[in-house]
């Protein structure tokens, strides 16, 4: 399967982003979750490059996530959510980072998990992407994205409304 061969691949290449995992780990773990090959095919035809990371430390979960270096080209100009895309009147953007990773099957970073994908290589240098974002900045209209300048991550907010063309998400896979 193509698929397969592209992420054994990249989990080869990049060993330090998952360095006490095996890839015969992450097929025992693919192969009793048949949907979510589904998923990753999404991930990939987005442009996001999904790799098997270690993001929280979780014992026992393996997570893939966006690793494209800059936020994945077939995920940008997004607004934050779904109710912040019905309630926008003119120049709609296509849809929502949170629509649309609901629909693939994959969850918004964290800013935690941001960061600590950002630990493992430098991403965004020219994009950003949002980032859940917290129930009470998001009830005063407000979500959080992230980017990587200076040597630096950074974190910010905008009007969940707001979209731009170097703005997306990255999604992950808990599996």
């Amino acid at each position: 399967m193509e698929l397969l061969d592209t992420l054994k691949r990249r989990f080869e290449k990049h060993m330090d982003r998952h360095k006490t995992i095996k890839w015969a780990q992450v097929l025992a773990r693919l192969e009793g979750r048949p949907g979510a090959l589904e998923v990753l095919r999404e991930m990939e035809a987005t442009g996001g490059e999904p790799d098997v990371v270690v993001l929280d430390g979780e014992a026992g979960a393996l997570v893939f996530c966006d690793c494209s270096v800059e936020t994945p080209a077939g995920r940008r100009s997004l607004c934050y959510d779904e109710a912040a895309l019905a309630a926008r009147k003119e120049n709609k953007p296509q849809g929502s980072a949170v629509g649309v990773a609901a629909a693939m099957g994959v969850e918004l970073l964290t800013e935690a998990q941001y960061r600590a994908l950002q630990a493992l290589g430098e991403f965004d240098l020219k994009t950003s992407s949002w980032v859940l974002t917290p129930p009470e900045v998001r009830a005063l209209g407000g979500a959080l994205f992230c980017d990587r300048r200076y040597g630096q991550v950074f974190t910010y907010h905008n009007g969940v409304q707001s979209y731009y063309a170097a703005r997306g998400f990255r999604g992950a896979l808990r599996i």
